[in-house]
């Protein structure tokens, strides 16, 4: 299962803390690196500090974009803060939010997604996870560095698949199909279309699709669910037409 779990790191302005992650990756037995434009790769700081981990640095993909880095993917877990105007489905705890990646792991790619060394993820890119994640650490001093963060959030699934060999009872996530973040994000077009056609965008500072984006995360949509509400879309724009 820790095959189908990828580790995203967003605009990586340091090389090296792409090579610290390659190696607190291998350490707990991950080995599948995105990079979303990063300042600088390849570059030798990263394969230096590799140490080991260098085959991680070398077949690490790269991408433009967030989207694009986790379009097949069924769940995106972002690490950050809580954003309290994004509600989230949030874990708390990252032991919990293990067991709930490897059980959606075995339906399709998981990514876990890091930001930037200085501010981490912005709200845009909170946009394309469907969950958060937090680390608790000290309240007057909780910053982590990227590759100390990647280290905690990678025992934690070593830790949970350790766990799960040894519990073979099904979990949601292995009863329902869930949906790619790319199928996800044609259905929100096609919501926006809808609702802009019938003039319910009225109000350009309610922020009506972001929480509407927000209400859907945390439904976590089956595929089944979701082709129902896109039949729902299509057939309300037939009318409309």
């Amino acid at each position: 299962m820790l095959s189908n779990i990828r580790i995203v790191l967003v605009q990586t302005f340091h090389p090296g803390n792409i090579g610290a992650s390659a190696r607190a990756m291998k350490t707990m037995g991950l080995s599948h690196l995105t990079l979303v434009n990063p300042r600088c790769f390849p570059d030798d700081e990263a394969t230096r500090l590799a140490a080991g981990a260098e085959d991680i640095v070398k077949n690490a993909a790269v991408t433009n974009t967030l989207a694009e880095a986790v379009a097949d993917c069924v769940q995106v877990i972002g690490a950050s803060a809580r954003l309290r105007n994004l509600p989230l489905p949030h874990f708390d705890e990252p032991d919990i939010m293990a067991l709930d990646a490897l059980a959606c792991a075995q339906q399709g790619p998981v990514a876990l997604v890091f930001g930037r060394e200085r501010f981490g993820l912005t709200n845009d890119e909170i946009r394309h996870c469907t969950h958060q994640v937090s680390i608790p650490a000290n309240p007057d001093y909780g910053i982590l560095n990227i590759a100390q963060a990647v280290q905690v959030l990678c025992y934690e699934l070593f830790r949970a698949l350790q766990r799960s060999r040894t519990d073979m009872q099904p979990t949601v996530h292995q009863q329902t199909l869930l949906p790619s973040q790319q199928q996800l994000s044609h259905f929100h077009e096609h919501l926006q279309q809808i609702m802009t056609k019938i003039g319910f965008l009225t109000q350009p500072h309610a922020r009506t699709e972001e929480h509407l984006h927000a209400l859907f995360a945390r439904a976590q949509l089956s595929r089944k669910e979701l082709s129902i509400l896109r039949g729902l879309l299509s057939a309300i724009e037939k009318r409309i037409e």
